[in-house]
């Protein structure tokens, strides 16, 4: 690809993201004190949010099993792959049951 956006896609491609997903957690987690005080916010999709730090460490840990025993990234590992995927569902499935509950309640209180 030629031209400024080329340009802007070969140095974005330089740039090493591992310091951006150390400072994501600082939003995530300002999210995650924010939804745990508002009365409202169902607390089995809140856990389902919690979970989510749990297949992030999960994820770095089967990375770091990768790299080391396997010498291959996360996602050439499958059991490894697959374990993580699993963490991110189970956090999916929580978020998803708690919302879906808490809509239901809602709609039995206005009927």
């Amino acid at each position: 690809m030629n031209g400024p956006v080329g340009a802007l896609l070969e140095a974005l491609a330089e740039v090493n993201p591992a310091p951006l997903f150390g400072l994501s957690l600082v939003p995530y987690l300002a999210f995650l004190v924010w939804a745990r005080r508002i009365r409202g916010f169902p607390r089995i999709a809140w856990g389902g949010f919690v979970f989510t730090l749990v297949f992030v460490a999960g994820t770095v840990a089967g990375s770091i099993v990768a790299a080391t025993h396997y010498g291959a990234h996360l996602a050439d590992v499958d059991p490894l792959h697959g374990g993580a995927e699993a963490l991110l569902s189970v956090s999916n499935v929580l978020v998803l049951v708690g919302f879906r509950r808490a809509s239901a309640l809602l709609i039995t209180r206005q009927h």
